[in-house]
Formats: C-alpha cells, sequence, structure tokens
C-alpha cells in the first residue's frame, strides 16, 4: 500500500464464508517450546517442504474463485474499499488465465491509499504462502515449539529471508505444520520488504500483516480458504488502519496431462470440467 496522492478443518462455522461475515476460528492452545518427538526440526522442514512442492503442482491444476476486498477504516467507518472478484481457470487450450467477474471502481484514495504492485502480487503469491523445498535455501527457519489448533497438532516455525534479492518479494511470519500430514495448515505474517520514504521523496509502500488458513481439499491437499489482515500502516504522514478479506472457493481439479504426484504416488487426471463462468454465489469449500 501506498499513500494516495490527494493535495479446516480450522472453521468451526465454514458457513460464515458464504455471508462475507468472518469465522468463528480454530482454538488455539499454549505455545509450547519443547522440542519434537521422534524427528528433528531439520526432518520435519525437508518433510512440508516436500509436500509443499507437491500442493504448489497439485493448487496450479484447480480451477477456484478468489473474493478479494481490501477497506481503509476509521473507526467503525469504511472510508474506502477496493473490492475483486475473480475466477482462476484455464482456457481451451488449457493455459491457467484469470477472469475478473467483480470489480467495482475502487474507492481506497478516499480512504488516503492506493494499491501498488506489491499488494497485487501479495494477493496472489504471498498471502497463499507456499514454501517448497526450491525457496528453502532462501529462509532462515526456525523451530519454535508446538502449538494445539482445534483438533490438529502442529510444529511451529518462524520464517524470514535471509536476503533481500532486487525487487523481489518474500514472506516473514510464522507457520503452522500439521504433525500427521507435515503440511502447513496456517501463515501468520507478511510480504516484505517495505519502502520506507527517503529525503529524496520516494514512495513509501506499507504492507499488513495477515494470517491465512488452510483446509483439507480432496481429502489431500490444505489449500488457502481464508486470509484476513487488521492492522495499522504506520506512514510518516500519519496512521491508516486497513482491514482485508481473501476468500478461496469453488476448488475443482481440472483434467490436464500433467501428473500430480502425492506422497510418492500419482494422482489420476481428473475429468475436464465445464469451463462455462461460475454463478456470482459465493461457495464454500465442503469441510473433510
Amino acid at each position: 500500500m501506498k499513500l494516495a496522492f490527494r493535495g479446516i478443518v480450522f472453521f468451526l462455522a465454514l458457513v460464515a464464508l458464504g455471508s462475507g461475515a468472518a469465522p468463528s476460528l480454530a482454538q488455539e492452545g499454549p505455545l509450547e517450546s519443547n522440542p519434537p518427538k521422534d524427528v528433528t526440526p531439520e526432518e520435519i522442514i525437508q518433510r512440508f517442504a516436500t509436500k509443499e512442492k507437491e500442493f504448489k503442482t497439485a493448487r496450479d491444476q484447480y480451477t477456484y474463485r478468489q473474493d478479494v476486498k481490501v477497506e481503509t477504516v476509521d473507526g467503525s467507518t469504511i472510508t474506502g474499499e477496493y473490492h475483486e472478484v475473480f475466477d482462476v481457470i484455464f482456457d481451451d487450450k488449457g493455459k491457467r488465465t484469470e477472469n475478473v467477474v467483480f470489480a467495482p471502481q475502487s474507492t481506497l484514495e478516499q480512504g488516503g491509499l492506493s494499491m501498488d504492485q506489491g499488494d497485487f502480487e501479495d494477493i496472489r503469491h504471498r498471502l497463499p504462502f507456499v514454501l517448497t523445498s526450491d525457496e528453502i535455501p532462501e529462509y532462515n527457519i526456525l523451530y519454535v515449539g508446538q502449538q494445539q489448533e482445534d483438533d490438529l497438532h502442529c510444529y511451529v516455525f518462524d520464517v524470514a529471508p535471509k536476503k533481500i534479492e532486487g525487487k523481489k518479494r518474500y514472506f516473514q511470519g510464522r507457520i503452522w505444520v500439521d504433525d500427521r500430514d507435515y503440511q502447513i495448515v496456517k501463515t501468520y505474517g507478511k510480504g516484505v520488504p517495505d519502502i520506507v520514504a527517503s529525503k529524496r521523496g520516494k514512495d513509501e509502500h506499507l504492507y499488513p500483516k495477515f494470517t491465512t488458513w488452510r483446509q483439507q481439499i480432496d481429502g489431500q491437499f490444505w489449500f488457502p480458504t481464508y486470509t484476513r489482515a487488521d492492522d495499522e500502516l504506520h506512514f510518516k504522514t500519519g496512521d491508516v488502519h486497513i482491514r482485508e478479506i481473501v476468500k478461496y472457493q469453488d476448488y475443482k481439479r481440472f483434467g490436464s496431462n500433467v501428473k500430480i504426484i502425492y506422497e510418492g504416488k500419482e494422482l489420476p487426471n481428473a475429468p475436464k470440467p465445464d469451463q462455462k463462468k461460475p454463478n456470482d454465489q459465493t461457495q464454500t469449500p465442503q469441510q473433510k
């Protein structure tokens, strides 16, 4: 965000996603710093990174709807809003593409902000954060303990980029890894780096902290289903309160010739779905 120039199984109530209301979220237990049993932190990292690579390949073969809403808030008053709904689909040649189905004129500038390229990158890549074996060398990953999330027992790690390369954006924050499936089921953090205003008058670009919850889809992969941010961005000219809600809905596997390997076994191709535009009713992935 920059200042505008003007002068699961984690959900206890998944149906709340359909109404646009915030869902009841997981009951968290205390964070316990005891080391894992019968496995080392390094082995956990290796296992979930391998699963994340499988997850990334699999999600690239799914269609879904993404509903993004960004608001600036003053007390209880919404002062500006950006809202976009788009379907991630495949064209008749099997190429992955986006189809925007709802995008009214943004009023964020009325609240003092505007979306920048970093925001759009974060919406598509950092909010549904993936940490595969290919990205592991770019990050410092520190085991911090274990925590219960509803009926899931999780290993908890802090993640930060080792260094910032050029204009590339990274994730910095905390991840929760299910101790049974060794998949990331929750993330909390933000996209980095922020760009702080310089004496030469360079624009400030600041980004909110967010939490993303995943849900098991098709009994195999933990896909992101809900992201929420509620943060104060501390610009040099003043603070701006921002809220974000991102919903990922109606996951359907697309038939293709791409092989998806899960736990060392190739999954059968799904039948090719009808590529007609889904109706505009909000749908919620089925709880497993």
